[in-house]
C-alpha cells in the first residue's frame, strides 16, 4: 500500500512539473509590478507600425522565429559574442529578420515606466506580436505572461528548427509537430503571411520551376525576381501585405502562393479543406490564428528562477 501511494505521489509530482511552465504564465502577470507595461508596449508598437506598415509583419515574425528555437525565450535578440552563437545569422534570419531597434525602444520605454527591468524581452516579443496584428486590423488575444529570458542562443538549432520556405507539406507537419503544434496550428500560423514580404531568393525556385502555380502570377513575380541576382528584391506575401485578412488563403486556392511552403498547404493534401475554409471565412481564421498564437507562445518558456530578465535585450546580464 505504501509503495502504491508513493507511486501515485510520484506521478502527481511529475504531472505538476510538466505543467509548471504553462501554469506559471498568467494574463495578469504585470498588473501589480508594472500596471503601465502593456499600454507602453502597445504605444511603441503602434507608433512603429504607423511609421512603417511592414514593421508589423517583422515583429510578428520575430516572435515566431524566437519560439521555434528552444522555446519563447528571446534568444533571437542576442548579438554574437565569444560565448553567444547568435541566431541573427541563421539562414532564416540573416539579412532578413528585422525590428530589433523597435524591441530596443520598447525595452527602454517599459523599463522607464516600470522604474526597473521587470518585463522580460521574451514577453515583449509576445506582446509586440499581438499588438502588431491588432494594429493591422487583425484579432486580439490575451497573452499569457511571465516568460524569462535565455542566457544562450543557438544558430545551429535555428538552422535546423525554423521552417524553410522550400518545405513540402509532410516536412512542414513534422516541423510543427516537433514544437507540439498540429496541422490546424500549421495552417493558421502560416496565415501570418497575410502580412509582409519575402525576398526573391526565397521564392525564385517556385516561380521558375514549380508547376502548381498560376502562370500569370509567376510571370508577374519573375519581372522583379530574375533567375540570378536581385536576391533581396521584395514581393508581398499576399495582395494586401499591410492588412490582416484572408486573401493569403484565397491566393493559395488560386495557386498564387508566393512561397513553395505556402502553396504546399493547398496541394492535394490533408490541409486543403482548412485552407478553403479560411479563404472564405475571416472570422474562423482570426479565431484559430489567435488560439494558435497563444499555443505557440507557450512553447517551452523559462519561468520562475530560470533564465533572467535582461537589462539589454541584445546581451545577457
Amino acid at each position: 500500500m505504501a509503495s502504491s501511494s508513493f507511486l501515485f505521489l510520484h506521478v502527481l509530482v511529475m504531472l505538476s512539473l510538466a505543467r509548471m511552465a504553462f501554469s506559471d504564465l498568467s494574463n495578469d502577470f504585470y498588473n501589480d509590478v508594472c500596471p503601465e507595461a502593456l499600454a507602453t508596449i502597445k504605444r511603441v508598437v503602434e507608433d512603429a507600425v504607423r511609421q512603417e506598415r511592414r514593421m508589423g509583419a517583422s515583429l510578428l515574425r520575430l516572435h515566431f522565429h524566437d519560439c521555434f528555437v528552444n522555446g519563447c525565450d528571446a534568444s533571437i535578440l542576442l548579438d554574437q559574442t565569444a560565448t553567444i552563437d547568435s541566431e541573427k545569422t541563421a539562414r532564416a534570419n540573416n539579412n532578413s529578420a528585422r525590428g530589433f531597434e523597435v524591441i530596443d525602444k520598447i525595452k527602454f520605454e517599459v523599463d522607464k515606466v516600470c522604474e526597473r527591468p521587470v518585463v522580460s524581452c521574451a514577453d515583449i516579443l509576445a506582446i509586440a506580436a499581438r499588438d502588431s496584428v491588432v494594429a493591422l486590423h487583425g484579432p486580439t488575444w490575451e497573452v499569457p505572461l511571465g516568460r524569462r529570458d535565455s542566457t544562450t542562443a543557438s544558430r545551429t538549432t535555428a538552422n535546423n528548427d525554423i521552417p524553410t520556405p522550400f518545405m513540402d507539406l509532410p516536412a512542414l507537419i513534422d516541423n510543427f509537430k516537433k514544437q507540439g503544434l498540429d496541422e490546424e496550428d500549421l495552417v493558421a500560423l502560416s496565415g501570418g503571411h497575410t502580412l509582409g514580404f519575402a525576398q526573391c531568393s526565397t521564392f525564385r525556385n517556385r516561380i521558375y520551376n514549380d508547376i502548381n502555380i498560376d502562370s500569370t502570377f509567376a510571370s508577374q513575380r519573375q519581372a522583379n525576381c530574375p533567375r540570378s541576382g536581385s536576391d533581396t528584391n521584395l514581393a508581398s506575401l499576399d495582395p494586401t501585405p499591410a492588412l490582416f485578412d484572408s486573401k493569403y488563403f484565397s491566393n493559395l486556392v488560386s495557386k498564387k502562393g508566393l512561397l513553395h511552403s505556402d502553396q504546399a498547404l493547398f496541394s492535394g493534401g490533408e490541409t486543403d479543406e482548412l485552407v478553403k475554409t479560411y479563404s472564405t471565412n475571416l472570422r474562423i481564421f482570426s479565431k484559430d490564428f489567435a488560439e494558435s498564437m497563444i499555443k505557440m507562445g507557450n512553447i517551452k518558456p523559462l519561468t520562475g528562477n530560470q533564465g533572467q530578465i535582461r537589462v539589454d535585450c541584445r546581451k545577457v546580464n
